[in-house]
């Protein structure tokens, strides 16, 4: 048996601890056992998680088995507690008191137990598979990157601390005089809470913090739906009594979710209706940061912030979620938006926007974000922590498979919000994506358009007959191929190119006579023998691994928003090469989540979610040759570097999308055939493209990513929080070389 305590967080008057066991049967079940010192049974509380990651390094596969656990339990300070953990005849015995979780829970303890977690013999196998298969300087790659990790990222506790205004910095927003000296008048929030049966200790943390707010001008409207003799009206008496902006209704019965948040709104009365939870709490600048972002921006509609989760004593904050501005296919796979949503009353007062529908309750605030959004001029994105989500046992936010009916009224939001949006889209199926809460979106093609693939090629014929044919295998069927032959040396590939030729009549070798490696100019070149609708930009040493994936990416490219398309590349040992480019990663850009497998689960499963980009690579791309020649294709001053994001770039500046589809995936074996930067000429040439990119580029440069966060880091590809002591926002490119051209 083999186990292990990931997080202890003690409260007031309870702890939970957060793991994982494992035995040598994968489908054994671990009983639990909490006891005093005195050996007495504890009541406790527990609740079994998916453990992918775990179920990966023990069994090299997912198996269908909750092998994680969250256990809480009742703790009386300076009292010692003992967790039992009995599975497959065995009985481990895990002791808690003060000393033991101050000891367990040090920054020191942690770094020991990172470094053991490197050196147990798990990971040994992992380490000697690989050795097998991809040799000792991968391994040796790997091993230098986790080990430099492990005092890279901070703990986020640690991180709000240092970002959370100060007391200075509070007093001036309450001091604030937001009606110019009664020149004009204030914008007013209503607060709208839906309440039912809430516990009153969660309820008046919740009131408490919005009657804390730095902005003064708001007002609270709550609908309580709780059962007769269950209702809030003595504590919501009492609050009102004592601050007239708290304003309420006892409704007498339940309404269901979007019934009692419908009552709520129709008290509401001002310029901008506030979404909250009956058992959340909201910092207390998050009102004043809405006010200014709507001051900046009186056409903004709608806006939403960034959020974390609170515990469930209200002692401790977790899992910060930093969001990207507007993303609508992000949208479309998980309601990233959430909490805190502020939007515009006219909205619904004019008739535009209905209100909360029942048909979707348990998913109500989906659908009404997607019918929110659809009709707002502007919506724009606070990247600050302004909304704390409480997490307890029941709650979506710790265990979404608790509210299954949920996910599928999600379901029914996503395709009623496609009809609305785009109708001439056919949807087969919505399915459940990485997890309960994710929506991989099947589409249908009326027709299969025929896809132009064009591929670059020297030389390196079996590389090439392995991407043609991994195609050739999939579930498309209208492909041609424009092989861009660019002085090849060998005999061989001369041969292949009229083998393959005669084999299939949809291949076509055109041949590309200038000297020297040009991507750009090779590319345009070879679109221009392209006749397909469609063309699919691939590299010689791709191969598709999901026979669906070009299906997977024209579900996408067909809709008129959409200018490029990209996939999930692996390396050959299947951990992630590309999955989405951020602007900024390395100073430039850079590909997300390298090296990560699947199951480690990426930053809220962004590896593997539908998602809007600012740029994808073009190592396998799908674009519409329309859009292709309305930019001018690829710019062939940028030869080697950047060349794809700058594409990407230019058609993100004629209002069409850049969608990554995690579902189209291949294997992608590292640029076999290009060669690299290895000489003067070439170090020279590629540092000239970074500033020719720079020069073409600075707004995005010096602003950031929309499709990222400034609170992330720039110096990592996996979404980890920004190193406030080594990173500026916009964080400059390595300059050595470069300053030259600039």
């Amino acid at each position: 048996m083999k186990y292990k305590i990931d997080v202890i967080r003690v409260r007031e008057n309870h702890i939970t601890l957060n793991g994982w066991v494992v035995g040598r049967n994968p489908l054994s079940r671990p009983e639990f056992k909490v006891c005093d010192e005195n050996d007495r049974p504890v009541n406790f509380k527990e609740v079994p998680t998916r453990r992918d990651d775990v179920s990966m390094i023990y069994f090299k596969k997912t198996v269908d088995n909750d092998l994680g656990f969250d256990i809480t339990f009742d703790y009386e300070r300076g009292r010692t507690y003992s967790l039992y953990i009995i599975m497959e005849n065995q009985m481990k015995r895990i002791k808690f008191n003060e000393e033991l979780i101050a000891r367990r829970t040090s920054v020191g303890y942690k770094r020991r137990e990172k470094i053991r977690d490197l050196c147990n013999f798990e990971t040994l196998k992992v380490v000697v598979d690989n050795l097998q298969k991809h040799g000792l300087k991968a391994v040796y790659v790997k091993s230098k990157n986790k080990i430099k990790g492990l005092d890279s990222d901070f703990e986020y506790t640690e991180w709000y601390e240092r970002v959370r205004p100060g007391d200075d910095e509070i007093k001036a927003q309450r001091q604030f005089d937001w009606t110019d000296g009664g020149k004009k008048s204030p914008v007013r929030f209503s607060i709208v809470i839906p309440v039912f049966e809430t516990p009153d200790n969660y309820l008046r943390e919740l009131l408490d913090s919005l009657l804390n707010q730095t902005y003064p001008y708001f007002e609270i409207c709550i609908a309580d739906g709780s059962r007769k003799g269950a209702d809030k009206r003595k504590l919501l008496e009492s609050y009102a009594a004592g601050d007239a902006r708290v304003r309420f209704e006892v409704l007498g019965e339940n309404r269901g979710i979007a019934g009692n948040t419908n009552a709520a709104l129709d008290m509401a009365g001002g310029d901008y209706i506030v979404l909250c939870d009956h058992d959340d709490v909201v910092p207390e600048t998050a009102l004043y940061e809405c006010a200014k972002c709507i001051s900046q921006t009186p056409e903004c509609d709608c806006l939403y912030t960034d959020e974390d989760k609170l515990d469930v004593d209200g002692g401790g904050i977790f899992d910060p979620h930093f969001k990207p501005d507007f993303n609508i296919d992000l949208l479309r796979s998980v309601n990233y938006i959430c909490h805190l949503f502020v939007f515009r009353r006219e909205l619904i007062s004019s008739g535009r926007v209905g209100k909360f529908s029942p048909e979707y309750d348990g998913a109500q605030d989906y659908d009404f974000i997607f019918r929110i959004t659809e009709n707002s001029r502007c919506i724009r994105h606070i990247p600050k922590i302004l909304y704390h989500w409480r997490c307890h046992m029941n709650s979506t936010a710790s265990n979404p498979e608790s509210k299954l009916y949920a996910f599928e009224a999600g379901a029914r939001a996503i395709r009623a919000h496609y009809g609305r949006v785009h109708p001439e889209l056919k949807i087969n199926r919505i399915e459940k994506g990485e997890d309960y809460g994710i929506y991989h979106t099947y589409f249908e093609l009326d027709e299969e358009p025929p896809v132009s693939v064009v591929i670059p090629n020297k030389d390196h014929t079996e590389d090439l007959d392995k991407a043609i044919r991994s195609l050739l295998k999939g579930n498309y069927r209208n492909l041609e191929f424009i092989i861009v032959e660019n002085n090849s040396t060998l005999d061989k590939t001369w041969k292949y190119y009229e083998d393959i030729q005669k084999e299939l009549p949809n291949v076509k070798v055109v041949r590309y006579e200038e000297k020297g490696f040009n991507f750009s100019r090779i590319n345009n070149f070879g679109v221009k023998y392209a006749s397909g609708r469609y063309i699919l930009f691939m590299n010689n040493d791709v191969e598709m691994i999901n026979p669906d994936s070009v299906k997977e990416m024209l579900g996408y490219c067909q809709r008129e928003d959409v200018g490029i398309v990209g996939c999930k590349l692996l390396y050959e040992d299947d951990s992630i090469q590309h999955a989405g480019v951020v602007i900024g990663f390395g100073g430039i850009a850079g590909h997300t989540f390298i090296g990560l497998y699947d199951y480690q689960k990426s930053y809220f499963h962004r590896a593997v979610t539908a998602q809007d980009y600012s740029a994808v690579t073009a190592a396998c791309l799908m674009t519409k040759r329309d859009v292709f020649d309305s930019v001018d294709g690829f710019s062939e001053d940028l030869a080697v570097a950047f060349n794809d994001i700058d594409y990407c770039l230019k058609v993100r500046s004629t209002d069409r999308l850049v969608v990554y589809n995690p579902y189209a995936t291949f294997h992608h074996y590292e640029s076999k055939s290009r060669g690299l930067e290895d000489t003067p000429e070439k170090v020279d040439r590629f540092n000239r493209e970074v500033a020719k990119f720079m020069k073409k580029w600075p707004e995005i440069l010096e602003k950031g990513d929309p499709y990222y966060n400034p609170n992330l880091t720039l110096r990592k590809s996996n979404f980890a929080l920004r190193d406030l002591l080594k990173e500026g926002i916009g964080e400059p490119y390595h300059m050595e070389g470069i300053e030259k051209y600039l």
